[in-house]
């Protein structure tokens, strides 16, 4: 993926430098399905951690609490293996589950494949029930399976438009300052028209379109156009009737339609430098947009197509080895991780919305009057991956083993719709992919 989404690579839990392994999570998936459940063990002893390598700032601040943590007490000591996040999916797919470690990061869509494979354990008789608690809704709406929880993360991602107050202004635009008044898709297109009117070359907004969308940046991108047409991805274990419905074709004829007014963003810095004047793209931006614009900075939720605003949400996750003999230890260390000190660490490095509701209320970028606001408030509504109503906002990702199919398949017909393809045609193909796929692996039911 091109380096303008490198923030949202690392970060935002949408596996854009994984779309290769998640591909090859589909294949490694047939023939399981059954759940696995990490022994208990003594508590105490040595256990394994490994986690993606990411930013040098995330990757200190995890090095730092596995420190804080072997110096906290004797009994358990963590040795942590930082492996490369190009690599790192590859890596846990290609290990045997008995030689997987006892905590492993994971990135969000890839868990139910993890579980369905039998490497990920459920969490919930390891870790306490104040950490299970302090977890935000969201955070677990991605991380569980039938009532189980398989992993919990400390920092989700979020969706929104970036605005030029000044050019916004410029062109008498009236824009939302809230989820409340958010933009229909007509008030949004009508805005594109009347910053073109103002703008030299008729280029207003940006929507990272360097490296495509065929790829995990289509699918998180731009599955809310879905989901706030009232359609689904997957719904009931199917595509065909969730998303290819005359709603979600509308929609996709509607985006389809912007595309004369997108800056290519070649360089990264169109909204930056002022080119345009809208960036559709996520809370990971928001510290050079906000040195770049300083108080000419507003922050948008994404125009309503009929159900809503939606947005996605979901990131890098902690769960426990389904191979680990020290469950116990690997609980003990997780919540450990999960504190407002090591999950206020990480969030300052990377900029994510906290993932517990204590670091979360305390963050001077999403707390109640701050900069970021609207992502917490996004966060404190979600839809989980199901029951996507217009009432709710952030909406998870498919939690299936067979993700990988879909979002291969909704993300190659996103970029063909946007370089000129029939949205209805190309919707339906792709729904009929994924429901052949998912019958011949049985639903990818996890037993």
């Amino acid at each position: 993926m091109s380096s303008t989404n490198r923030r949202y690579r690392r970060t935002a839990c949408t596996g854009l430098a994984l779309a290769l392994p998640l591909a090859a999570l589909a294949a490694c998936g047939g023939g399981s399905g059954g759940d696995a459940s990490a022994a208990a063990g003594s508590g105490k002893g040595t256990i394994s951690v490994w986690a993606h390598q990411g930013q040098k700032s995330e990757d200190t601040a995890l090095q730092n609490a596995v420190k804080s943590f072997n110096s906290s007490q004797d009994k358990i000591k963590v040795e942590l293996k930082l492996i490369p996040g190009n690599d790192y999916t590859k890596t846990i797919t290609a290990t045997d589950a008995a030689e997987l470690p006892d905590v492993m990061e994971f990135d969000g869509p890839t868990m139910a494949n993890f579980v369905y494979t039998k490497k990920l354990a459920s969490i919930d008789d390891y870790v306490s029930a104040r950490t299970m608690a302090n977890a935000t809704d969201a955070s677990k709406a991605q991380a569980e399976i039938d009532g189980k929880h398989y992993g919990l993360g400390m920092y989700d991602s979020g969706l929104g438009i970036y605005g030029n107050k000044k050019l916004l202004d410029a062109a008498g635009v009236k824009y939302p300052t809230s989820l409340s008044d958010d933009w229909t898709a007509q008030e949004f297109t009508d805005t594109l028209k009347a910053l073109k009117a103002k703008d030299s070359d008729g280029k207003v907004l940006d929507l990272q379109e360097t490296g495509g969308y065929a790829n995990e940046w289509g699918t998180y991108g731009f599955a809310p156009v879905v989901w706030s047409a009232g359609g689904s991805l997957l719904k009931d274990g199917k595509a065909e009737g969730a998303l290819d419905t005359p709603a979600v074709v509308s929609a996709m004829k509607t985006f389809q339609s912007w595309k004369t007014y997108v800056d290519p963003n070649t360089d990264g810095n169109a909204f930056a430098k002022g080119r345009v004047a809208l960036s559709w793209v996520g809370h990971w931006m928001y510290p050079a947009y906000s040195k770049a614009l300083g108080s000419d900075l507003v922050v948008l939720p994404l125009p309503d197509f009929g159900n809503g605003p939606k947005t996605g949400q979901g990131s890098w996750a902690w769960g426990i080895g389904a191979g680990s003999k020290n469950g116990k230890a690997a609980g003990a260390f997780l919540d450990y991780l999960l504190n407002d000190t090591n999950v206020t660490a990480m969030t300052t490095a990377n900029g994510a919305p906290p993932a517990t509701k204590s670091a979360l209320a305390k963050s001077e970028l999403y707390q109640q009057g701050g900069p970021l606001q609207l992502f917490a408030d996004q966060l404190a509504r979600p839809c989980g991956d199901s029951d996507i109503t217009r009432s709710c906002v952030a909406v998870t990702r498919p939690v299936t083993a067979g993700y990988p199919t879909i979002t291969a398949k909704f993300s190659d017909a996103l970029n063909s719709v946007y370089g000129g393809a029939d949205p209805k045609s190309a919707l339906e193909k792709a729904a009929r992919a994924i429901d052949r796929d998912f019958s011949d692996n049985a639903g990818y039911k996890i037993q």
